[in-house]
């Protein structure tokens, strides 16, 4: 017999014994999870439930396999009881239900499309349809289809999320909703499905037929949900309409870890499971097994002011442990060496592996890459490509290489590939025409091909000037821009994020030749993929699950984390507190945060002062060293920090309405007091005028060029 008590702490305990009636496991991270599951998978087998009984749900395949196999082990003899549960993905289980309960609506024996075949699918409606023909800004099929997806999983309509998440493709709503009605009708035309209908049509069939629904609550009476706040509003309401009668539902997760809101995950399922299903017992896990107590005790400071409805504290039995560091670069280039000499000196004590460097965004990473490369430490890259893979970089330095070096082939083929109708053969042709000095193939081509003009001109007048790597770099981009938008309409605007990088690592060299060896030149092991141990350069995203004995968490400012898109919405500030949250309980031992003072502006052809993040300013000082960069490179420990007092008017960004247990406090703009007319100042939009108080805590405000926008008032500076 499993000894659960002596297996188990308290909490797990309770969680893996208590078998009836809904309960929700609030996990902190590292507490544990898995092994709670497993446990109480054990035991519910153990104490006489079918296992044909147990519906699992995970978010993988590998998640469910990994659960089950781990509760057989503990059984020992009685493993093969475990085989009959039924676990796997909500997708998966959808699946096994709708391939033998068809529902209406579909002609013939139902099929699941893969990707390939949905963008297959998806691109013949745009073709029967006319649309994007001719058309080099028309999204691509793939962007479609993700942009279908989003809609579908978050029940927004296109119009929506182009709004809030793909501004410069606003145009093609009218034709990308045309595009999915054809889609939908072609699907069921030809009984087909693809991933996102799984769950929807699973969803309609329950509803539509109560005697079906019946039949499967009395099947699975027992059901278990991991990771449940990271389901969308359908898998909410799958569980609501499984566990409805019985009530024997446990979700397990972690509303501070809701970091999926790009993906249609709503923190709010979590936080209304108690509402589901009244009566719900809930227990928290707050033993950590990951981390140090320093390192817990500055990310619990992270969620106090976070208007979250589960508090809790983690803490653990590790004692000991550095105290984080927040280290303040003068500005995000120094930010890079700083980063590279921390990561050197860890080398000393970690293995590279157990080293790594996280970020909002993946273009934040690229100073540091240069830097790596440049001290020759291996690293891989996840959550974006390498910066000097990207696309849109290599384009631009083929131009920057042909002005160093005019028969650069490689570069020239790059170059010409970007004018439409220059195939490979013709590109030769004009590179040997080129070579020679054969004006007259030149001039026809030229005559056939004006942007080709355009590019040859460019690169002999660049020639020409004694420019600055720098400034050769801007001049470059400069000409690139119209390509940049036509040759990736999709997505252009995070490519200019990196472009904007390049001309701040152009500013730190001196030599153009430098710079392109140390952009162009890669490590061979790298390139070829090999198992190597590297330091880890990940986006939080992708570090989610993961973690290492010393992290470093860089671009801790203002509109880079938070995004400045978060910094108009309540609850897109709330989930980048909980995705810094997540950052920061990846550190196993060790935990670094960067802060630097000035920021690269490319419009403005210098540094800006970059106002820290909220989530470090607000951290009580006790909790972290406090180390600042001198103009001579070195650091300097503040001694004199104090705790940050904490009032109703602190800035630390907006804070949504409350819940359970959530502790409520406003803005001193939002509490009234203050006429609801005037005029503010906003960061991003400059000066504007009141024109309504939005209460408890925002204001309507009309910004010159921008329009009317609500915000929160702790974002505004009233005149």
């Amino acid at each position: 017999m499993i000894d659960y008590k002596k297996e188990l702490n308290a909490a797990q305990y309770e969680a893996a014994t208590t078998l009836e009636g809904p309960m929700l496991v609030i996990a902190g991270a590292g507490s544990g999870k898995t092994r709670t599951v497993v446990y109480r998978l054990a035991n519910m087998v153990q104490q006489g439930i079918a296992a044909s009984n147990i519906l699992l749900l995970t978010f993988t395949r590998k998640a469910a396999q990994e659960m089950q196999h781990r509760a057989a082990q503990l059984l020992g003899q009685s493993a093969g009881m475990v085989g009959g549960v039924q676990g796997g993905t909500f997708h998966a289980f959808a699946y096994s239900i709708l391939r033998m309960h068809k529902p209406q609506g579909y002609e013939g024996d139902l099929s699941v499309m893969d990707s390939a075949d949905a963008a297959g699918a998806l691109k013949h409606c745009k073709d029967t349809l006319g649309l994007g023909k001719g058309d080099r800004s028309f999204p691509k099929t793939q962007t479609v289809m993700g942009l279908l997806s989003k809609a579908r999983n978050k029940e927004l309509t296109v119009e929506d999320v182009l709004r809030r998440e793909a501004f410069h493709l606003a145009s093609y709503a009218g034709d990308l909703t045309r595009i999915s009605d054809t889609y939908r009708a072609f699907k069921r035309r030809h009984a087909l499905m693809d991933y996102d209908d799984l769950l929807f049509e699973l969803e309609r069939l329950l509803q539509s037929d109560a005697d079906l629904l019946a039949y499967y609550r009395d099947r699975f009476r027992y059901i278990m949900v991991d990771e449940f706040q990271d389901t969308n509003l359908v898998q909410a309401r799958l569980v609501r309409l499984l566990g409805s009668g019985h009530n024997n539902v446990m979700a397990v997760g972690d509303d501070a870890q809701s970091i999926y809101a790009f993906r249609g995950a709503n923190v709010q399922n979590i936080l209304d499971f108690p509402d589901m299903f009244p009566g719900t017992r809930i227990i928290k896990l707050e033993e950590n097994y990951r981390s140090v107590q320093p390192v817990l005790d500055l990310t619990n400071a992270i969620l106090d002011d976070a208007p979250q409805a589960f508090r809790k504290k983690l803490f653990t039995r590790r004692e000991g442990g550095p105290t984080p560091h927040v280290l303040r670069p003068l500005s995000d280039l120094t930010q890079a060496s700083m980063v590279t000499s921390k990561i050197t000196e860890l080398l000393r004590t970690y293995p590279p592996d157990e080293i790594a460097v996280l970020f909002r965004a993946g273009y934040q990473s690229y100073h540091v890459e240069m830097q790596l490369g440049k001290l020759g430490v291996k690293f891989k890259k996840y959550g974006g490509v390498r910066y000097s893979d990207a696309a849109h970089v290599k384009d631009v330095l083929s131009y920057i290489r042909l002005v160093v070096n005019p028969l650069d082939l490689p570069a020239f083929q790059r170059m010409a590939s970007l004018v439409k109708g220059i195939g490979a053969k013709t590109c030769l042709k004009l590179y040997d025409a080129a070579q020679k000095a054969d004006r007259s193939v030149l001039k026809k081509a030229c005559a056939r091909f004006p942007d080709l003009q355009h590019d040859l001109d460019m690169l002999d007048a660049l020639r020409a000037k004694p420019l600055t790597p720098a400034g050769l770099t801007q001049a470059v981009i400069e000409h690139y821009q119209p390509r940049l938008e036509a040759n990736y309409p999709d997505d252009y605007p995070r490519r200019q994020h990196g472009l904007e990088q390049l001309v701040q690592i152009a500013a730190s060299y001196n030599d153009v030749d430098l710079m392109l060896s140390d952009l162009c030149l890669e490590d061979p092991a790298t390139d070829k993929g090999e198992d190597i141990s590297a330091v880890t350069l990940s986006t939080v995203h992708s570090a989610k699950g993961l973690e290492w004995s010393a992290v470093l968490l860089i671009d801790l400012v203002e509109d880079r984390f938070p995004s400045r898109h978060a910094l108009n919405k309540a609850e897109d500030f709330e989930e980048e507190r909980r995705l810094m949250y997540v950052a920061c309980t990846r550190a196993r031992d060790y935990l670094a945060l960067f802060v630097p003072a000035t920021i690269y502006d490319r419009s403005g052809g210098g540094n800006t002062p970059a106002n820290p993040s909220p989530f470090v300013r607000d951290l009580p000082a006790h909790l972290y060293e406090d180390w600042r960069e001198n103009f001579t490179g070195t650091l300097t420990r503040r001694q004199d920090a104090r705790p940050v007092t904490v009032s109703a008017a602190r800035t630390s960004g907006p804070a949504s309405g409350g819940g359970r247990q959530a502790e409520q406090g406003g803005g001193a703009l939002g509490n009234g007091g203050r006429p609801a007319s005037g005029y503010c100042t906003h960061k991003i939009f400059g000066r504007g005028k009141i024109i309504q108080h939005v209460p408890p805590d925002k204001y309507r405000v009309n910004f010159p060029g921008f329009g009317l926008k609500v915000i929160m008032a702790q974002y505004l500076t009233l005149e």
